[in-house]
């Protein structure tokens, strides 16, 4: 076990900064990203309406969280796996759900004022880098198929 650490002591030092930055990007969101729903979601919002938005300025401060998680992601992807494939795999998926994330985004925000849960969840598949926590056990498991 102790070799096999030994072995892979270059991956488990870049996944470790990896994971380093996506603590960073979540530590300091509130001064990187503009979005007013940081404090919307904080309060007791059930009742609440949404708050005003500069559309254009939260457009661009969620697209350039999801495009530094996504980054990251795919960094951390290849660097477990090695597995090119498997990279082009991922970089369609998240830009398909790029699509329907902020398509769904933006539609409740126009037509749904009242669908704040609704709005917390996507916002957060948004913001958090959710879909590496779904991406790195899938590979694994495909990774351990192949080998039997």
């Amino acid at each position: 076990m102790l070799n096999k650490i030994y072995e892979h002591k270059t991956k488990i030092l870049i996944a470790t900064l990896i994971v380093l930055c996506f603590i960073g990007i979540r530590a300091f969101e509130s001064q990187l990203f503009y979005d007013p729903f940081f404090n919307y979601f904080e309060s007791n919002f059930k009742n609440a309406p949404f708050p005003e938005v500069d559309v254009f300025k939260l457009f661009y401060g969620l697209f350039f969280r999801y495009f530094f998680n996504t980054l990251l992601s795919l960094m951390l992807i290849y660097v477990l796996f090695r597995d090119l494939e498997g990279l082009k795999f991922s970089i369609f998926m998240y830009g398909f759900f790029l699509l329907v994330l902020f398509g769904m985004f933006f539609i409740i925000i126009t037509y749904f004022p009242k669908a704040n849960w609704l709005l917390f969840y996507v916002r957060r598949f948004i913001i958090q880098p959710i879909f590496v926590l779904l991406f790195i056990p899938a590979f694994y498991y495909q990774k351990q198929n192949v080998k039997k």
